[in-house]
């Protein structure tokens, strides 16, 4: 019964209580998105190429790997324009051809993301999302608006690479 009323019990007690608080709270999410006129076929292709996205992508920019599920790409993340990179690697979850691709990274428990690429076909172009969520106990601590600022011109580099073709 000692340990129960001991101080290192009840300051271990509380550490461990404050990272769970932090790992249940610890949760935020980017997203942005842009029409481009032009098909999914279109749109996917210009995506999955990884030699050729760093013909249009300047702010993602895959330095080696193959976008193939299960595989791990390193790429340079230029979060500001005109800034220098950090480099990260993403696992490739999954692929659905023509929709979506799911790429996770991180460091586990401390800061992780779920990156999604999101194509949708409407009646006369093709809507293309970026969804990113975040968790870890960092998150909170952190602030993603740059990300979705950084995302938002990616996918308008994408819209004028295709539509500018």
């Amino acid at each position: 019964m000692a340990i129960f009323g001991s101080k290192w019990f009840i300051f271990i007690f509380i550490v461990v209580l404050f990272f769970v608080i932090l790992l249940m709270i610890g949760q935020k999410s980017v997203s942005t998105q842009v029409q481009i006129k032009t098909s999914p076929k279109n749109v996917w292709a210009a995506l999955s190429n990884t030699d050729n996205v760093k013909q249009w992508n300047k702010i993602l920019v895959p330095i080696k790997g193959e976008l193939k599920e299960g595989n791990v790409i390193n790429y340079d993340f230029y979060q500001e324009e005109n800034g220098k990179p950090s480099n990260m690697n993403a696992t490739v979850k999954e692929i659905v051809d023509h929709k979506m691709i799911n790429q996770k990274g991180g460091i586990p428990l401390i800061l992780t993301f779920n990156h999604k690429y999101i194509i949708e076909s409407t009646s006369s172009s093709t809507i293309v999302k970026i969804h990113e969520e975040y968790k870890g106990v960092m998150v909170p601590f952190w602030d993603p608006s740059p990300v979705e600022k950084a995302y938002s011109r990616l996918l308008h580099q994408l819209k004028s690479f295709i539509e500018n073709e």
